[in-house]
């Protein structure tokens, strides 16, 4: 689909997000003559830059994003053409006017107000683009995480954001929803017949969902100190990707259809009691240890940390769905920083075989599971039982693999790539909607307020490490384990 000409107007424009993901983004979409030659990148920040200036900052900060084979220089002067650079102060409307100087009246371009700033400026800006004109029926604001701190404050940002803009021009963006991993979770699950049927209680043994990562808080620590794991990870990218794994088969692939249904998974979630979330949720926090044979220091040990922080940096939990479809099958969520390795994968763990007719393999019989992988290589694996070569039966696990880098042959796409182009195509497939967000917090909420009437510190793991033994015991309580601590001697 043809994009038509736009103004993309990012708020927060000299920031790390700007320079880290977005501007590299529109780069490369824009190497694969996917932008169309009015498109135009006005980027707003307080400095007073002008905008040879700002394009001098994009070259010393964006530009060494790009990898190498992607980068080159006659494409990349082209792509800074596109530039263009305005200093406001967000919380001045009179400072707008400069804006509006900026943007083309014509009503058929497309605009897009990417809002890369602190939740708390968001209907600061919205109104104060009302309030100049610039909001209008073509237009389109994006928001960036984190989307509230609980209930009341997601509910106060979709009111204040929906007094400016319908529900239809907001998208809030969650980057894990556009990796191609988690697209082709969809396509596997509703272009093919061959899991459908089995895609249940009674087929289905558990769930498992991980995102891990090595590295720690780097220069994050002011907002993650104050966030943690809970609303950093899990209240987002780890409840989408299960909605995505559980919801029903939507009646088409349209935005509405498919985020109906994932609204409806987040009202199945049960709610677990005071006793429940003592048992069923674990919280820890990293201490001093090694990740790749390096020593690192502890969460309270790093640069401006609080060194009495009770922050988790891990959070393992057991969920239940209260479907007929997935009734008494546990969804176990996992997320941390500073663990064994960087990995963001779904396991969907089979039943054993009702009675098995051959002799015991060594490290015993091995549960048939789907492992969808989003990093750090995306693609998927069957784990099944074949036997081995030579006489006799004997069984051993094996796995089918597809690596979408060697099936397809093709760059992949980055997920600000693909959602950046959405927002232009006006796609709302891949964004949440607001009671999404609601219904998200109103889950996640009690285990917030369990944690505030706590006097327990987290528990603490060992960087480099899987987290704490209490997440392995959690688990293990239904007769289950991690998938790397289930995985064969071979």
């Amino acid at each position: 689909m043809a994009l038509s000409d736009f103004d993309l107007v990012l708020f927060g424009g000299s920031g790390d997000l700007a320079m880290r993901k977005l501007l590299p983004a529109l780069y490369l979409r824009d190497r694969a003559q996917n932008l169309p030659p009015g498109g135009r990148i006005i980027c707003v920040g307080r400095h007073e830059w002008s905008r040879e200036q700002f394009v001098d900052a994009v070259n010393e900060n964006a530009k060494p994003n790009i990898a190498s084979a992607m980068f080159e220089s006659v494409l990349w002067t082209s792509f800074c053409g596109r530039i263009d650079y305005v200093a406001l102060d967000a919380g001045d409307p009179s400072s707008y006017q400069a804006l509006v100087q900026k943007m083309r009246p014509d009503p058929a371009i497309t605009r897009v107000f990417y809002l890369a700033t602190p939740p708390s400026l968001f209907a600061t800006i919205c109104n104060n683009l009302a309030a100049c004109g610039l909001a209008t029926s073509n237009s389109r604001v994006v928001l960036e995480k984190p989307l509230g701190r609980d209930l009341a404050s997601a509910r106060q940002i979709n009111a204040e954001v929906g007094r400016v803009f319908s529900e239809s021009q907001i998208f809030r963006i969650d980057h894990y929803l556009g990796k191609e991993t988690v697209q082709n979770l969809l396509a596997l699950r509703f272009g093919n017949v061959l899991f459908e049927p089995l895609w249940r209680r009674e087929w289905i043994s558990d769930v498992q969902i991980t995102i891990a990562e090595e590295l720690g808080v780097g220069n994050r620590m002011n907002y993650y100190d104050t966030a943690g794991a809970l609303r950093d990870m899990l209240q987002n990218h780890l409840l989408q990707l299960l909605c995505i794994v559980a919801m029903e088969p939507p009646v088409s692939a349209s935005a509405d259809a498919v985020r109906d249904e994932k609204l409806k998974v987040l009202r199945s979630l049960k709610r677990l009691s005071p006793q429940e979330l003592a048992q069923n949720v674990i919280r820890g926090q990293y201490r001093s240890g090694h990740v790749d044979g390096m020593p690192v220091p502890g969460y309270r040990k790093e640069p401006g940390a609080n060194p009495a922080s009770r922050t988790e940096t891990f959070v393992a939990l057991k969920a239940e769905i209260d479907t007929w479809r997935w009734a008494g099958v546990p969804f176990f969520l996992r997320t941390g920083k500073r663990m064994a390795d960087q990995l963001a994968e779904v396991v969907v763990r089979f039943k054993s075989v009702p009675h098995p007719i051959f002799a015991q393999p060594h490290g015993g019989y091995h549960n048939n599971s789907l492992i969808i992988r989003l990093q750090p290589d995306e693609g998927l694996q069957l784990s099944l039982m074949a036997k081995t070569p030579g006489d006799g039966m004997r069984l051993k696990p094996v796995e089918l693999e597809l690596d979408f880098r060697e099936t397809f042959k093709t760059p992949r796409m980055d997920a600000y790539e693909r959602l950046l182009l959405d927002v232009l195509r006006g796609h709302l497939t891949l964004f949440m909607r607001s009671d999404e967000l609601e219904a998200a917090w109103e889950w996640v909420e009690p285990i917030l307020k369990f944690w505030e009437q706590e006097e327990d510190d987290p528990i603490p793991y060992a960087a480099g490490s899987w987290g704490p033994a209490a997440a392995s015991a959690l688990i293990g309580r239904d007769g289950l384990q991690w998938r790397e601590e289930a995985l064969p001697e071979l």
